[in-house]
């Protein structure tokens, strides 16, 4: 991969398991990476911006993949969504969050340039 992928990180509040998968992620050479939440006290909520940045959404859990849609519906094309499935059961940093996190994200990067890969040839 020459260019490192843009990834955006989504939960729920922008609290707990985007902000650590942005930390972990942060000095990874395959990509840059931003988190952001999907309510209204979320520290860094999404804006459309973010969804034009990304490469590739990668959502917490199926019901954020869908509320992003349903905020952004304007934006087309949508970038790709590989959802994460990890449920909000973990504190910021958590080390089993962060083993979840790394084994989740390196599947769904592994997927998403596998695609890739076959749209170009």
């Amino acid at each position: 991969m020459n260019k490192r992928l843009k990834i955006l990180f989504v939960c729920g509040r922008n609290k707990r398991r985007s902000p650590t998968a942005e930390r972990i992620f942060r000095q990874d050479h395959r990509m840059q990476v931003r988190a952001v939440g999907l309510g209204e006290t979320s520290p860094r909520r999404v804006r459309e911006d973010d969804l034009l940045w990304a490469d590739l959404i990668l959502p917490m859990e199926r019901k954020n993949a869908s509320r992003i849609k349903a905020m952004f519906p304007k934006v087309d094309p949508f970038p790709p969504i590989e959802i994460l499935d990890i449920c909000d059961d973990y504190t910021f940093m958590d080390k089993k969050l962060i083993a979840v996190l790394q084994e989740a994200v390196t599947a769904a990067i592994e997927r998403f340039t596998e695609e890739q890969d076959e749209c170009r040839s």
